[in-house]
Protein backbone atom coordinates (compact mmCIF):
# COMPACT_ATOMS: atom_id res chain seq x y z
CA UNK A 1 0.00 0.00 0.00
CA UNK A 2 1.27 3.65 -0.59
CA UNK A 3 2.63 5.45 1.96
CA UNK A 4 1.28 8.53 1.04
CA UNK A 5 -2.65 7.59 1.14
CA UNK A 6 -4.69 7.21 3.97
CA UNK A 7 -6.00 4.11 5.12
CA UNK A 8 -10.20 4.53 4.18
CA UNK A 9 -12.86 3.79 6.90
CA UNK A 10 -15.46 1.29 6.59
CA UNK A 11 -17.79 3.50 5.88
CA UNK A 12 -15.73 5.29 3.28
CA UNK A 13 -15.02 1.21 1.50
CA UNK A 14 -18.99 0.49 1.47
CA UNK A 15 -19.67 3.57 -0.08
CA UNK A 16 -17.13 3.26 -2.64
CA UNK A 17 -18.90 -0.21 -3.10
CA UNK A 18 -22.56 1.12 -3.55
CA UNK A 19 -21.50 3.94 -5.60
CA UNK A 20 -19.65 0.78 -7.91
CA UNK A 21 -23.12 -1.13 -8.06
CA UNK A 22 -24.90 2.13 -8.80
CA UNK A 23 -22.68 2.53 -11.65
CA UNK A 24 -23.08 -1.17 -12.81
CA UNK A 25 -27.22 -0.68 -12.75
CA UNK A 26 -26.72 2.53 -14.86
CA UNK A 27 -27.82 4.36 -11.96
CA UNK A 28 -25.82 7.63 -11.05
CA UNK A 29 -25.77 10.20 -8.59
CA UNK A 30 -26.91 13.95 -8.36
CA UNK A 31 -26.65 16.50 -6.19
CA UNK A 32 -30.41 18.43 -5.53
CA UNK A 33 -31.15 21.32 -7.43
CA UNK A 34 -31.78 24.35 -5.37
CA UNK A 35 -35.45 24.23 -6.71
CA UNK A 36 -35.54 20.11 -5.59
CA UNK A 37 -33.79 21.19 -2.01
CA UNK A 38 -36.40 23.69 -1.79
CA UNK A 39 -39.27 21.48 -2.60
CA UNK A 40 -38.23 18.86 0.16
CA UNK A 41 -37.58 21.44 2.89
CA UNK A 42 -41.38 22.86 2.10
CA UNK A 43 -42.46 19.00 2.43
CA UNK A 44 -40.21 18.55 5.97
CA UNK A 45 -41.79 21.62 7.33
CA UNK A 46 -45.72 20.44 6.37
CA UNK A 47 -44.63 17.11 7.62
CA UNK A 48 -43.69 18.59 10.88
CA UNK A 49 -47.12 20.96 10.57
CA UNK A 50 -48.67 17.57 10.46
CA UNK A 51 -47.26 15.65 13.34
CA UNK A 52 -47.82 18.86 15.76
CA UNK A 53 -51.34 18.51 14.76
CA UNK A 54 -51.54 14.56 15.74
CA UNK A 55 -49.74 15.47 18.24
CA UNK A 56 -52.44 17.66 20.13
CA UNK A 57 -55.10 15.56 18.74
CA UNK A 58 -53.67 12.40 20.53
CA UNK A 59 -53.34 14.76 23.86
CA UNK A 60 -56.90 15.23 23.88
CA UNK A 61 -58.10 11.48 23.39
CA UNK A 62 -55.19 10.50 25.77
CA UNK A 63 -57.17 13.29 28.35
CA UNK A 64 -60.52 11.88 27.81
CA UNK A 65 -59.73 8.11 27.90
CA UNK A 66 -57.76 8.51 30.82
CA UNK A 67 -59.74 5.97 32.82
CA UNK A 68 -60.34 3.36 30.18
CA UNK A 69 -57.45 1.05 29.32
CA UNK A 70 -59.48 0.21 26.06
CA UNK A 71 -59.61 3.62 24.51
CA UNK A 72 -56.05 4.36 25.96
CA UNK A 73 -55.01 1.63 23.27
CA UNK A 74 -57.19 2.77 20.68
CA UNK A 75 -55.46 6.09 20.73
CA UNK A 76 -51.90 5.12 21.26
CA UNK A 77 -52.37 2.32 17.86
CA UNK A 78 -54.33 5.95 16.46
CA UNK A 79 -51.23 7.80 16.80
CA UNK A 80 -48.81 5.74 15.90
CA UNK A 81 -50.65 4.59 12.72
CA UNK A 82 -51.08 8.59 12.11
CA UNK A 83 -47.38 9.03 12.47
CA UNK A 84 -46.07 6.56 10.29
CA UNK A 85 -48.83 7.45 7.66
CA UNK A 86 -47.41 11.21 7.43
CA UNK A 87 -43.34 9.75 7.57
CA UNK A 88 -43.91 7.29 5.01
CA UNK A 89 -45.57 10.10 2.61
CA UNK A 90 -42.66 12.34 3.41
CA UNK A 91 -40.29 9.82 2.49
CA UNK A 92 -42.50 9.14 -0.85
CA UNK A 93 -42.29 12.74 -1.89
CA UNK A 94 -38.81 13.33 -1.24
CA UNK A 95 -38.06 9.90 -3.16
CA UNK A 96 -40.36 11.45 -6.20
CA UNK A 97 -38.38 15.12 -6.23
CA UNK A 98 -35.00 13.18 -6.28
CA UNK A 99 -35.72 10.95 -8.77
CA UNK A 100 -36.85 14.37 -10.68
CA UNK A 101 -40.29 14.19 -10.53
CA UNK A 102 -42.22 16.57 -8.90
CA UNK A 103 -44.50 15.49 -5.53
Amino acid sequence: MAKDKPLKSAFELAMERLESQDRERGERHRPLTEAQKHEIAGLREEARAKLAEVEIMHKKALAAAAADPDKLAEAEEHYRIDRERIESSLESKIARIKRGRPS
